[in-house]
């Protein structure tokens, strides 16, 4: 089969689009997916592998995964008025909301942030529209989302808090005044919630449009891929309709359970990486050549002096330490490069490297 062939088989959204390339992290320091650095201590481990000895793999498990449901919710303090979805990571989530869109709707999100909100959209040919942030502290530009939304009405709002890649907590004030005047949903995307002290979570109550997904992975749980949301019971309904049966694997049920019930383990490992944050940042701060951004996210994003992101970020790679480059992005991200913290001694090893 040739390419002319192909083309004929596949839609034009499609065969535009590039395809999500992760870096082989292989003998690398890796700080360039914002994952928690820390396994489990072997106690913890051994008690974890018995927990799974009774999952019977030849079974399906519960297409609701009710039990991790209640847990999630007791965790996040999720009301039981609110409906509650679970997804294969936060993408599949991503997903859903948007295959349930009519066709040549249009998608709304602050430029730049997560990069499978277009992925996604126009992959199932949705009309995308990244409104700039603000060029020099990456703040929303809350008249240019307004403006948007009133001109082309979008069916659906995504607002990462903080933002991905920047790091920043957008103004509480600023996202509710574009719930307030959007028509159709806003997704809240608290991937980086350990981090942030800071959600939208008590509002849902307040506004039906209102929709907050979260994560496992940045806890320290990505290998299991599960994502949830959490929002009014009628919008969730309906996207259980068109959730695959059985999304959620039994060993990601089983083990997600056994995590939450070790929030102490967690919650100290997110302490240090705070704390880790805080020094990196600082560190990066006293280097005159970087401008450094403020990061309430498990990762900086910090700027080099003009095209010397590239060179940078080679010769770290040559020292053993991968990091994001986000410089080929261009755009507001011209010049940046971005690190996820680690464990003090990979910290250590990039401050070193730089």
């Amino acid at each position: 089969m040739n390419s002319e062939q192909i083309k004929t088989l596949f839609r034009a959204e499609v065969l535009a689009l590039s395809a999500y390339k992760v870096t082989d992290a292989r003998g690398f320091i890796k700080l360039d997916a914002m994952e928690n650095p820390f396994s489990w201590p072997e106690e913890t481990k051994q008690q974890w592998l018995k927990s799974l000895t009774d999952c019977a793999l030849n079974r399906y498990p519960d297409p609701e995964a009710r039990q991790l449901c209640l847990t999630l919710r007791q965790n996040n303090g999720i009301a039981d008025e609110h409906g509650l979805i679970l997804g294969n990571g936060s993408d599949e989530i991503i997903q859903m909301l948007l295959m349930a869109l009519p066709s040549g709707a249009s998608v709304l999100a602050p430029d730049p942030s997560f990069v499978m909100y277009k992925q996604v959209s126009l992959s199932l040919g949705l009309n995308y529209l990244g409104v700039p942030l603000n060029s020099e502290t990456f703040d929303l530009d809350l008249k240019a989302m307004l403006d948007a939304i009133a001109l082309h009405n979008p069916s659906l709002v995504f607002l990462a808090y903080p933002n991905n890649p920047t790091g920043n907590l957008f103004e509480k004030e600023a996202v509710i005044e574009i719930i307030k005047a959007c028509k159709g949903l806003v997704i809240v995307d608290e991937a980086y919630a350990p981090f942030a002290n800071a959600s939208f979570m008590g509002e849902l109550g307040k506004f039906d449009n209102l929709l907050v997904m979260r994560t496992l992975s940045k806890l320290g749980l990505a290998g299991l891929r599960l994502g949830y949301l959490a929002g009014h019971p009628l919008i969730i309904q309906e996207l259980n309709k068109i959730r695959l049966p059985y999304n959620i694997n039994i060993l990601t049920q089983a083990t997600a359970e056994f995590a939450l019930q070790h929030s102490d383990l967690f919650n100290a490992q997110t302490a240090i990486l705070c704390s880790e944050r805080s020094r990196v940042l600082s560190a990066l701060e006293a280097m005159s050549r970087f401008c450094v951004y403020p990061s309430a996210a498990n990762f900086i994003l910090f700027r080099t002096h003009p095209d010397q992101a590239n060179t940078l970020f080679e010769h770290l790679k040559k020292q053993g330490v991968l990091i994001k480059n986000m410089s080929p992005q261009g755009g507001l991200m011209k010049d940046c490069l971005r690190v996820t913290i680690g464990k003090p001694e990979e910290n250590d090893a990039f401050l070193q490297a730089l």
